[in-house]
């Protein structure tokens, strides 16, 4: 029985599961998707190709959990900057500043490279996960502003910062797409088309 390097087999088991996360990560940030293979992340690890089954049945499953191991980062940062916010137009303002920073820091190349897999139906999955988790925040602070239908606009919105990440990621100035996007996510959101009582 080969070596274990934790107190439990589950413990090493997770230890090991979540190297081949990490350094399927690490060849995603510094290429595609593509360069992600069972070979490439058992030579980052140090464990034998076939090992790698072991753990994920596929490539698309290991890049799935890529995903989810990233969510957390990506929704405690828009978490973060939306609670220090103290009005609902504050904690709108903080979700698309918060994401744009995500941007700059280079964490949305993950994204960016994950879009170009093919016909992976379980990483499409994890990825929509992802984004339904990112926008329950700004659902709740559209629904203490009384929008009509929070979860539309929260997707409306999030085009303003898509549109936005594509501006930054084409070269833009970040500061200034970023405090456009804030002006114009806020605006849309108290505009005079708003129901009044």
């Amino acid at each position: 029985m080969p070596r274990i390097s934790a107190a439990t087999v589950a413990e090493h088991h997770a230890q090991q599961r979540l190297a081949l996360v990490r350094a399927a990560r690490a060849l995603l940030e510094e290429g595609d998707a593509e360069a992600v293979t069972f070979a490439a992340v058992a030579r980052a690890t140090g464990l034998a190709r076939n090992s790698v089954y072991k753990y994920f049945p596929g490539r698309p499953e290991l890049l799935a959990a890529v995903v989810e191991d990233a969510m957390p980062r990506w929704t405690d940062a828009i978490r973060a900057g939306m609670s220090a916010a103290s009005t609902p137009e504050e904690k709108i303002a903080a979700y698309v500043s918060s994401q744009l920073d995500l941007v700059r820091s280079g964490e949305h190349r993950l994204a960016q490279a994950l879009a170009g897999v093919r016909d992976a139906a379980v990483v499409r999955e994890s990825a929509a996960r992802v984004h339904r988790e990112l926008l329950t925040p700004l659902i709740g602070a559209l629904t203490e502003l009384g929008e009509e239908d929070p979860r539309r606009t929260a997707l409306l919105l999030q085009g303003i910062v898509n549109a936005a990440t594509t501006a930054i990621e084409s070269g833009d100035d970040h500061a200034a797409v970023a405090d456009r996007a804030v002006r114009m996510a806020v605006a849309a959101v108290l505009g005079t088309d708003r129901p009044t009582d």
